[in-house]
């Protein structure tokens, strides 16, 4: 998925972190194919993304943290290990897995259909909603409401997809270079609304006066899934028996309102 604003510093964190030349060395020892394997191994290794808050990001003493890495140790937890959570990108991410470099990704990937060819994807564990977010009170309720508004998308992202989708003929869409700038253009008002994640969303509402904004409609709801290796049938289902269960005793809930201020979302 591409929501731009949490993106587009993860080279420079990175490399401030200083994790490139570490990801090189320490990496292509770390793999294990089989639960049993990772029994032994003592530890499990988790790729996921530091540069998409709240599901992934990096805590005061520069850990990985957010609700991707809560998740991650729920499940090194489940399995008895030690979790070894390795800093990955979105567009490395299952290239490192691909090549053994992590066990398992939990790493806000969105399952699709194009995915599913690359990796195997776990039962959903999160997912991440787009909106319509526009002023309180203005008559916007669907789709066909957009006509002669003024709508700000991050160019090419998957906000825009949606907005152009569901937009009729007659709605103004302006395409941004990023979640920021789209941000800034619906609270200076050059825009009506914009479409976005409710994490940008969030971070919107916390800039401008109460009320001033509100969600919509929803746009799009992309559940996201755990992934693994095709051919790790035993880890899939030990993973997919783990989210089961904390989707029902409500550990996957609790974290979810911790980091989202909401409830997890239905997920099929």
């Amino acid at each position: 998925m591409t929501f731009s604003l949490q993106r587009r510093t993860a080279t420079a964190t990175l490399a401030a972190l200083g994790l490139g030349a570490a990801l090189t060395v320490f990496a292509p020892f770390a793999s294990a194919q089989t639960v049993s394997e990772i029994k032994k191994k003592g530890e499990i290794t988790i790729g996921m993304l530091i540069d998409f808050p709240p599901y992934g990001t990096t805590n005061a003493q520069n850990q990985p943290d957010g609700y991707d890495a809560d998740v991650a140790k729920l499940l090194a937890k489940d399995l008895g290990v030690k979790a070894n959570i390795v800093p990955v990108t979105g567009p490395n991410r299952i290239p490192f897995l691909q090549t053994s470099k992590v066990d398992v990704l939990v790493a806000s990937l969105a399952i699709t259909p194009e995915r599913a060819k690359q990796v195997h994807f776990s039962k959903p564990y999160a997912a991440a909603t787009i909106v319509l977010y526009g002023k309180t009170g203005s008559n916007i309720k669907s789709g066909a409401d957009l006509k002669g508004l003024r709508v700000g998308v991050a160019r090419a992202s998957t906000q825009d997809v949606a907005v152009t989708k569901a937009a009729p003929e007659g709605t103004e869409i302006r395409r941004f270079d990023d979640d920021a700038s789209a941000m800034q253009a619906l609270i200076s008002g050059q825009v009506d609304a914009i479409g976005c994640s409710v994490t940008v969303a969030a971070q919107i509402a916390k800039r401008v006066p109460a009320n001033t904004f509100e969600n919509k409609f929803n746009l799009l709801q992309q559940a996201m899934g755990i992934a693994m290796r095709p051919g790790q049938d035993d880890l899939l289902k030990a993973v997919n028996d783990f989210v089961e269960r904390n989707t029902a005793n409500g550990e996957l809930n609790k974290l979810y309102q911790k980091w989202l201020g909401a409830d997890l979302p239905k997920l099929q």
